[in-house]
């Protein structure tokens, strides 16, 4: 097996309930770049990962994503602006791991059709 198949991930697919309502959540509270939509599905730019919203086409798919982890350069100041986005957090941020003199921050929240998602930032330890 060709040991580098896989280069890097280029797209992640959320599964969505009203796309209008996430598309406008994805573009407005969180600040994404929206590329182009059609009727079932929304195409956004994350830095070079690109984030597919999308009407499941089936039943079975309409489950919750997976936990999509947003990195940001300072965690508390994004979780304010989202704060007063009035975007829905489960918590606030903190330290999940130490390495060394590296912390792993993260904060988890809602979007509007139900999946939790993430923040995180990794930060020279004072």
């Amino acid at each position: 097996m060709e040991t580098n198949m896989i280069q890097k991930v280029g797209q992640i697919g959320v599964p969505v309930k009203v796309l209008d309502r996430a598309i406008q959540f994805y573009k407005d509270k969180l600040g994404l770049a929206l590329l182009f939509n059609t009727d079932s599905m929304a195409f956004f730019e994350c830095n070079g990962l690109r984030l597919l919203l999308s009407l499941p086409e089936k039943d079975e798919f309409a489950n919750s994503s997976s936990v999509v982890y947003f990195q940001v350069k300072n965690i508390k100041k994004t979780y304010e602006t989202l704060v007063s986005n009035e975007v829905t957090f489960i918590d606030e941020p903190h330290i999940v791991a130490k390495m060394g003199q590296i912390e792993t921050w993260m904060t988890f929240f809602k979007d509007t059709e139900g999946n939790t998602h993430a923040l995180m930032s990794e930060v020279q330890a004072l």
